[in-house]
């Protein structure tokens, strides 16, 4: 695998870059501004990911995303950022990244999302965004029961020890696992799993 780490901070750069080479990622490449990765994707165009920070110097905001997204000519690009928002988020998606990773996510589940986004699929962390967080007041927010199943599906319980387990019939656990697949934009409750996994709710 071979990624491209775009962000004008040394320390984010080295140490991402860090995380991922020692995970096993075949090779790393870090620039520090939007015309570098631009000049990156250019000269390389084998690379399996492509990193890119929201607020680094050229990147004009959602301009940047779209600008990289055409060059990349079909390689994904997911957008990094300190601040983890779902209007970011989807304004990201909007423009066609893959995904959006908070910097405040942990080694593990990093390394996790990344090696997901160059695999073709989306990661999209809805429960570590600020109007996302469960029990919060987003649209989106899991509630508590949710995440009860959705814990079982991490530890890959069937919907009838679900139900046993939290003294639920079987057709309200379906029901939860219907909503927080939607809620999580998982396509089935494997999905919803991986996804949780990755961004580290359960």
């Amino acid at each position: 695998m071979r990624l491209l780490i775009a962000d004008d901070h040394d320390l984010v750069r080295e140490t991402v870059a860090a995380f991922l080479t020692a995970s096993g990622v075949e090779a790393v490449q870090s620039v520090a501004t939007l015309d570098e990765a631009l000049v990156a994707i250019r000269d390389e165009p084998r690379f399996d990911l492509i990193l890119l920070d929201y607020n680094m110097p050229g990147m004009n905001g959602v301009e940047g995303v779209r600008r990289t997204v055409n060059a990349a000519k079909g390689v994904p690009v997911a957008v990094i950022s300190g601040m983890a928002s779902r209007e970011l988020a989807e304004i990201a998606e909007r423009a066609g990244a893959v995904g959006f990773v908070p910097k405040t996510l942990g080694a593990k589940a990093m390394v996790a999302a990344v090696r997901l986004m160059a695999q073709g699929e989306r990661f999209h962390p809805l429960g570590l965004l600020s109007s996302e967080m469960p029990g919060g007041e987003g649209p989106n927010a899991l509630t508590r029961r949710e995440l009860d199943v959705l814990r079982g599906l991490v530890e890959g319980l069937s919907n009838k020890e679900i139900a046993r387990d939290l003294d639920l019939q079987e057709v309200t656990v379906k029901l939860h696992v219907k909503t927080l697949s939607r809620k999580l934009g998982a396509r089935n409750r494997t999905h919803a799993a991986m996804i949780a996994r990755n961004a580290g709710m359960i």
